[in-house]
């Protein structure tokens, strides 16, 4: 019985070939992994054993990647906890540690030392209290040297993601096997969603899947061929687009092929942004149940009334529906033997 062909690995490539294929993933790993390679969002599935904790270094980095909304609460939680500690501490002391808390006209206790810790804290006064007594004045003191100390790091996390050369791409939910010049073509969409500029933009996708070599089931990549593999002007939105003909290594491959092969889809993007004069990237994927079959994106343009050519956004993720078996059964031109 002989293999199909979208199965039987048609390059017979050798070894040292397939490890230069493999996108630094190594061969071991390509063979053990099960799962994706990369998250939704980009984000590589892996983790590392033997450097500590990194607990610094990790929330240093979520601190750059947090959404603003985010980081702005967990600085601001910060700055409270760290406040209300220190309330805590003064109120421990005892009713005299602090005095002139009367004239503040607060009855809460715990409002006052508060009130009095938060102007230690920023340095900017906590008349008409003062400490009394020398552990109070040794809190004071600590607390005088850790609050600068707090306030100049979030500063310095504001400065570090302000200044921070980044693109905020937004792919589609899901990629598409849609109609492409009389045949299929896999299809996604990416559009920039900050209002700097993007240039000199270049996409590179691979396809990671199971095949049958030799009759052993091992896992290969393939760097696909794009229709186009970069644009100059990214102003509105870019479909990238891989035809499936008959030297895609998707030629001939159904939705049950594609699950059985458990394939997933690696896009690699690096652009020149303007607004910092620097190359930047960004990665994403798609695993073979994010892929849709007898579809194709809907219309993405709307109408501007200055004559503007304009898209909506919200239309990124939309499709249309086909009859089904439009693209979930292989067009006849795939099964076209390559070199006749």
């Amino acid at each position: 019985m002989t293999a199909s062909p979208h199965i039987q690995d048609p390059s017979a490539t050798t070894p040292s070939a397939a490890e230069r294929e493999d996108l630094g993933f190594g061969r071991v790993v390509a063979q053990q992994v099960r799962g994706r390679f990369l998250g939704r969002d980009g984000t590589p599935n892996s983790r590392k054993y033997g450097l500590g904790p990194q607990r610094l270094e990790h929330a240093y980095q979520r601190a750059l990647n947090a959404s603003w909304p985010a980081f702005l609460g967990w600085a601001m939680g910060a700055l409270l906890l760290v406040n209300g500690v220190f309330a805590l501490a003064y109120g421990a002391l005892g009713s005299t540690a602090l005095r002139g808390q009367d004239l503040l006209g607060l009855s809460d206790p715990f409002l006052r030392n508060f009130s009095f810790s938060v102007g230690v804290f920023t340095t900017t006064g906590t008349a008409p209290m003062y400490a009394v007594g020398t552990t109070a004045h040794w809190l004071v003191v600590f607390e005088s040297l850790t609050g600068p100390f707090i306030m100049v790091g979030i500063a310095g996390l504001v400065i570090a993601r302000l200044t921070r050369p980044r693109m905020r791409l937004r792919f589609s939910e899901s990629a598409v096997i849609a109609p492409y010049r009389g045949g299929r073509g896999l299809m996604f969409r990416i559009v920039n969603v900050q209002p700097s500029e993007l240039s000199d933009v270049q996409v590179r996708v691979s396809l990671a899947l199971f095949q049958d070599v030799d009759g052993r089931r091992e896992r290969r990549f393939h760097q696909l061929e794009l229709e186009r593999k970069s644009v100059e002007f990214f102003t509105l939105h870019w479909t990238v687009v891989h035809p499936i003909n008959e030297k895609s290594p998707l030629r001939g491959m159904t939705p049950d092929d594609v699950h059985k092969a458990e394939a997933e889809i690696l896009v690699l993007v690096n652009a020149h942004e303007e607004t910092f004069s620097t190359r930047v990237t960004t990665r994403a994927s798609y695993l073979w149940d994010e892929v849709r079959w007898d579809v194709k994106f809907a219309d993405i343009f709307a109408s501007a009334g200055d004559g503007v050519i304009a898209i909506d956004v919200d239309r990124l993720d939309r499709t249309d529906r086909l009859p089904e078996g439009s693209t979930s059964i292989p067009a006849p031109m795939e099964m076209v033997t390559p070199g006749r």
